[in-house]
């Protein structure tokens, strides 16, 4: 029998055009972080929007209400993301993105067009802030274990491509007639939504979704579906069955929405201290100075360096260029390197980059200046190779399945609102304090060093199951969890039951070796034996035909491990 299809597709072609899908969401990401950077001190976009030529502090507002508008868009999702799924969720951003773009877009002198730009900015944030927040949980939960990392890295790093395709696109209209300078880099945006909203309404759900939300026959299909399995093969069962149990060690199973409180609690499943996780290294990538730099280079060669707008638009394409080229580096390297090495390396280099820079505005002369644009190049490829994909990748992955969507919000809505107050005081800082404002994204960058080392586990090559039990073993074990990822051993399908008992995170074992893995839907039929199961605690045959209680799980567990 031939697996599922979606679109016509199944196993690896159907994953091919899930990934598309979603990395087209964060090529739109990239651009609108990259399409302000060369149109706000534009004459055209200045003629149209008086209040914000020579006004440092409009042009950061005009720029950064944008992340407002992301910011809503993610406290959407964090409110009712669980309910509505990850697709819908996609296909509303992309539609929500389109009218913000026409509201733009369509502002004419006479009629306040500086207010009407300011609201279709917000609105086409809160689309872009749906989008951010869902679709790295949705290839995370969408992808394989061996290319989970790599798959969300790609999404990450195109973000880079995206900005270089906004700043040559601004570098291009800028020989054109007033309407194309701004008009037509803000117009081009409606074509990349529509790559994400179309599809997505063909392409399937998550599976981890609809188990949690009981359809077990609608995920069993998307699961054979991506994996290219039979719908009734033994392959199928067992990845559903390991969700189960992990939705299960959560509480996650049965529950459309995931309450709120459910993210501060603590014991096994740690939500708090892994929710805690994913959002701090989202405000680390915000509060490092990534967008001082990316928003605003031309104004950094501009203003810190004393270059020419036309040549400070063509510098700022090179340094995307630079930026997109360096984002590829961790596609290579995340499961080799791993997260916490990429995380420690992005940070030095990005500090002292920042060090060069300060350094070299010291002296206040043009030859010591292009030491500093020099600084900022290699602090674009420093950020680039680490932390531009990282922060999408770690939320998705470190947070269980349970608040994984809630938590994943938390973190885009922790991005969003230090993007927007870096966004918006990077204008006036380097107006006020010109090199200080180096200084201090140099010394902001130092002080991530020990927090990355200290608090930061590896969950590179792991399952998001196994990562579930790193954070069950700190916690039952006392020791850190950076030392338990450390510690545990890399499991497969059938060990991870087995580790996942040990620590208490599932009370029954769902298989045994050489038993097919049980359809929850048979679980239904029978009541009586499931109740008698639980009631002996799961007794066990071996393999010697003995028949074990499992007791406190610890001693059978052990036994099945000689065995």
């Amino acid at each position: 029998m031939a697996p599922p299809t979606f679109m016509g597709l199944s196993g690896r072609p159907l994953s091919l055009m899930v990934s598309a899908v979603a990395t087209t969401g964060f090529v739109l990401f990239g651009y609108d972080q990259g399409v302000m950077s060369g149109i706000i001190t534009a004459p055209a976009f200045n003629n149209m929007f008086e209040a914000t030529r020579g006004n440092a502090t409009m042009q950061g507002t005009v720029t950064a209400i944008y992340e407002i508008g992301c910011l809503m868009g993610a406290m959407f999702i964090l409110g009712v993301g669980d309910l509505l799924g990850r697709r819908r969720a996609m296909i509303m951003g992309g539609i929500i993105m389109i009218f913000g773009v026409i509201i733009q877009v369509c502002a004419q002198v006479g009629a306040d067009p500086l207010a009407q730009f300011i609201v279709g900015r917000v609105v086409m944030g809160v689309g872009n802030g749906i989008n951010t927040s869902t679709i790295p949980t949705y290839q995370a939960e969408c992808s394989k274990t061996s290319n989970r990392g790599l798959l969300i890295c790609i999404e990450g790093g195109v973000i880079a491509f995206g900005t270089v395709v906004a700043y040559w696109i601004d570098y291009g209209a800028s020989y054109g007639p007033d309407d194309l300078v701004w008009r037509f880099p803000i117009a081009l945006q409606i074509i990349f939504a529509l790559v994400i909203s179309i599809p997505m309404f063909f392409l399937p759900e998550s599976p981890r979704w609809l188990l949690s939300h009981d359809r077990v026959e609608d995920a069993d299909k998307v699961i054979s579906a991506l994996r290219g399995y039979e719908l009734d093969s033994d392959e199928t069962a067992l990845e559903r069955t390991l969700i189960l149990d992990s939705l299960r060690a959560s509480g996650g199973f049965g529950q459309k929405s995931t309450p709120i409180k459910a993210l501060f609690t603590g014991g096994k499943t740690q939500h708090f201290r892994r929710m805690m996780l994913g959002a701090s290294s989202q405000l680390m990538q915000q509060i490092g100075g990534c967008n001082a730099v990316i928003y605003y280079f031309p104004i950094l060669f501009e203003k810190s360096i004393g270059q020419t707008h036309q040549m400070s638009l063509l510098l700022g394409g090179i340094n995307m260029i630079v930026y997109a080229i360096f984002a590829t580096v961790s596609w290579f390297v995340i499961e080799r390197v791993g997260r916490r090495r990429l995380f420690l390396y992005g940070t030095l280099g990005q500090c002292l980059s920042m060090v060069l820079v300060f350094s070299c505005l010291i002296p206040g002369n043009e030859m010591a200046a292009r030491g500093a644009a020099v600084g900022l190049f290699t602090y674009i490829a420093s950020f680039g190779a680490t932390w531009l994909p990282l922060p999408w990748l770690y939320p998705a992955e470190v947070n269980p399945i349970k608040t994984r969507a809630k938590a994943n919000a938390v973190s885009t809505c922790t991005n969003w609102l230090f993007n927007f107050l870096v966004v918006m005081v990077t204008p006036i800082m380097v107006a006020n304090i010109s090199w200080g404002t180096y200084l201090f994204f140099a010394s902001v960058n130092a002080c991530f060093l020990p927090i990355i080392w200290f608090f930061y586990p590896e969950t590179a090559r792991r399952s998001l199951e196994e990562i579930d039990i790193i954070f069950a073993k700190g916690h039952v074990e006392n020791i850190s969890y950076v030392r338990a990822a450390e510690e545990l051993p890399f499991l497969n399908p059938e060990e991870i039951e087995t580790y996942a008992m040990r620590y208490g995170l599932i009370d029954t074992i769902s298989h045994v070796r050489g038993e097919k893995t049980r359809d929850p839907r048979d679980e239904e039929e029978k009541p009586t034996t499931d109740q008698n199961n639980s009631s002996s605690n799961s007794n066990i045959v071996d393999e010697h035909g003995v028949e074990s209680g499992l007791g406190d799980g610890i001693n059978t567990i052990e036994r099945a491990d000689r065995d």
